[in-house]
């Protein structure tokens, strides 16, 4: 074959994109979970998965650290000897998480932190939605609902964790100005067993309680039962936050919860930064994500946005 005809077979094989196809990067990325025993994690990875399944030269390896600082150190340490393109990782723990993935950052592999933080800037991209924000958003509304005043239980998520801090400390901010009255309070640490055993002390306790405002719609929803198996439910308010369509949503509709504040996944997002990122594009150090309220007012026309 001589060195024109070689020539024309490339040009049409790269007109038809099987040049560019067969020479494209495959990029492996290492996706390090806090746990898939909430609802809302096991819909990120899920998110995550079917937005690289666009991509068929991203390979996504995921880990469970179980809720597990150490295993979920020893996962980013694992990814840095193998030499992965990127590094995403949902943190358990703030503190117990920075060092690993300063490590990892020092060494040239970009990291996306996603929905919890860790401390200093020792990352690429943070993404995430505004969590004092929607604590704030939730108090106001609360506020409102109940013309000012009340007693209110918090059930708090994991208080070591950067979305538990700022969803308590918005909340506060919310309804600040209000006479509402926090009476009990309690670090379920995201999961419905405890809050529903939290709520169980709540109700022992006072014989008035307004409004639940828990950390996660699966705190909510273990109030709720807590709640209905003393007969109260009637009587008690049901806040939560998350605003997945097969959970939050969908207690909204049964009249469980009275609102839902939308958590946006980020799963999406994060593979397409990813991507940018190792295209040699720059990214923000941090990405917002915008967030909804779903209400039985307005579920079925797909919720309100959160003011910005």
């Amino acid at each position: 074959m001589n060195g024109k005809r070689v020539f024309v077979v490339f040009l049409v094989l790269l007109l038809s994109g099987t040049v560019v196809q067969s020479q494209q990067r495959q990029w492996i990325i290492g996706m390090s979970q806090c746990n898939l025993g909430e609802p809302w994690r096991v819909q990120m990875n899920a998110d995550i998965k079917k937005a690289a399944e666009a991509y068929p030269n991203i390979t996504v390896v995921f880990k469970d650290a179980q809720n597990d600082n150490l295993r979920q150190s020893a996962h980013v340490e694992e990814f840095i000897r193998a030499k992965v393109d990127l590094i995403i990782i949902s943190p358990k723990e703030a503190v117990p998480l920075t060092r690993p993935v300063r490590e990892a950052f020092k060494k040239g592999i970009p990291v996306i932190v996603l929905d919890r933080k860790v401390v200093g800037e020792d990352f690429t991209c943070f993404i995430g939605a505004d969590n004092k924000k929607i604590g704030k958003a939730a108090g106001r509304w609360i506020a409102a609902k109940n013309g000012g005043k009340g007693n209110v239980v918090e059930l708090k998520g994991l208080m070591t964790s950067t979305p538990g801090q700022d969803r308590h400390s918005g909340f506060r901010d919310g309804i600040r100005e209000s006479a509402m009255k926090v009476v009990f309070e309690a670090d379920m640490k995201w999961l419905e067993p405890n809050a529903r055993k939290e709520m169980e002390s709540a109700l022992a306790r006072y014989s008035a309680i307004d409004v639940v405002y828990a950390h996660n719609d699966p705190g909510a929803h273990g109030a709720y039962l807590a709640a209905k198996a003393s007969g109260r439910e009637r009587t008690i308010m049901f806040v939560g936050i998350d605003g997945l369509p097969h959970e939050g949503q969908m207690y909204v509709k049964q009249g469980i919860l009275s609102a839902s504040f939308e958590y946006p996944t980020g799963g999406r997002e994060a593979i397409e930064t990813a991507l940018s990122i190792l295209n040699g594009k720059q990214v923000p150090k941090g990405i917002t994500l915008k967030s909804r309220v779903f209400t039985r007012d307005n579920i079925d026309t797909g919720g309100a946005w959160l003011e910005e």
